[in-house]
């Protein structure tokens, strides 16, 4: 194995976690960002002991085509199942290769896949992207359980990479949901109960009736022709954030920073 970089002080931490993101950026990412692993152990993970040989998490995130969701009217479409599709297999390269070149510095890498579902009862993978990539700090946790960034709201999909390289940590989002309720107004079953919360909810039922959003997602809707997949795309389509817009301008009037970037 290749010796690895001496990064013992926090400039060259700071220095190999910048060289890093612009390799994830480089690869086709539109935001990575660096969580730590120890406010993650209390999560429920399979194995049981997936975490326990990690520090960080490179949390990694690719926009999905805005267009795609605006043709969404009360169920999916066949477009975006297969865009759907493509996202996921991207990601996956992607956590490969991050996985891959952490490794041929002397680290450890394990990608976890961007839409595994291990237990089917409970809906759940290997880890929870979501949270991965709220601690770092690529974005907030919305009413609607997904993860909301600023730069394309929640219309983006996700994909961790864990490891034991001493990365420097990224710090997470305030919440910026405030009063709005389009996506609860809007939910087919309506499963979102419109709770907001500060940093993250205690559980998926403080949030949603997540049964009825499941029930919804793997059988109606996964059933439809040319789907495949237990996608629904409705709340997404609403989320103010990450919305077609002018240039440089953000749903809310601000501007934002441009969406290839390092989240700090």
């Amino acid at each position: 194995m290749k010796k690895r970089p001496d990064v013992n002080q926090p400039e060259d931490q700071a220095d190999y976690g910048d060289h890093i993101k612009a390799k994830v950026l480089g690869w086709g990412a539109d935001l990575v960002g660096i969580a730590e692993i120890e406010p993650l152990r209390a999560m429920q993970t399979e194995p049981p002991d997936l975490l326990e040989p990690f520090s960080r998490a490179v949390s990694v995130a690719v926009q999905m085509p805005t267009s795609v969701f605006e043709a969404i009217s009360d169920r999916p479409t066949p477009i975006y199942g297969a865009v759907y599709g493509t996202a996921n297999r991207l990601l996956d390269e992607i956590a490969f290769r991050t996985a891959r070149a952490l490794q041929k510095d002397g680290y450890a890498g394990v990608p976890v896949p961007a839409s595994q579902v291990l237990d089917r009862e409970a809906w759940r993978g290997a880890i929870s992207h979501k949270a991965v990539a709220r601690l770092g700090g690529l974005g907030w946790q919305g009413k609607n359980l997904l993860l909301i960034t600023p730069q394309h709201g929640p219309r983006v999909r996700l994909v961790s990479v864990l490891t034991d390289a001493p990365l420097p940590v990224d710090r997470p989002m305030k919440n910026r949901c405030g009063a709005c309720m389009l996506c609860r107004d809007a939910c087919p079953v309506q499963a979102i109960k419109g709770v907001i919360t500060a940093s993250h909810y205690r559980d998926r039922e403080e949030a949603m009736a997540f049964s009825r959003c499941v029930e919804k997602l793997t059988g109606e809707f996964a059933g439809l022709p040319d789907i495949g997949a237990p996608i629904c795309g409705i709340c997404i389509k609403v989320c103010p954030f990450g919305r077609r817009k002018r240039p440089g301008a953000s749903p809310l009037g601000e501007d934002v920073r441009a969406s290839r970037v390092f989240i700090y």
